[in-house]
């Protein structure tokens, strides 16, 4: 999948703000620069977490409906010390996030 159309399924589920906070970005209009075909490229850091947080949203809302995903990616969450996913994002705590996305999609009473 192209990096434009994961940016513009991320900005549209979760909105370009979060997006933004996810790469670690200040510039929350970024988002929306990246989505179009016309537009700058993400870094290679902002795209690696574009693509995690794009694979670990499909895998959400396989199971799950888009209210309760964005309730995921936004709430605190014990597996992650009570941080966001959105945080562990950015901090680069991937094996965190997808352990924490198994728990949650396995239902194994930590939350």
């Amino acid at each position: 999948m192209d990096i434009r159309q994961v940016v513009q399924e991320l900005n549209e589920a979760l909105g370009p703000t979060l997006v933004a906070a996810l790469t670690g970005i200040k510039d929350r209009k970024q988002p929306i620069r990246w989505a179009r075909s016309d537009g700058p490229v993400p870094t290679p850091q902002s795209h690696n977490r574009l693509i995690l947080a794009h694979a670990e949203w499909k895998r959400l809302i396989s199971q799950e409906n888009d209210h309760v995903a964005r309730s995921f990616f936004i709430g605190g969450n014990p597996m992650l010390g009570e941080d966001t996913p959105i945080t562990a994002i950015r901090e680069g705590r991937d094996a965190e996030l997808v352990a924490a996305v198994d728990a949650f999609l396995e239902g194994d009473g930590s939350w």
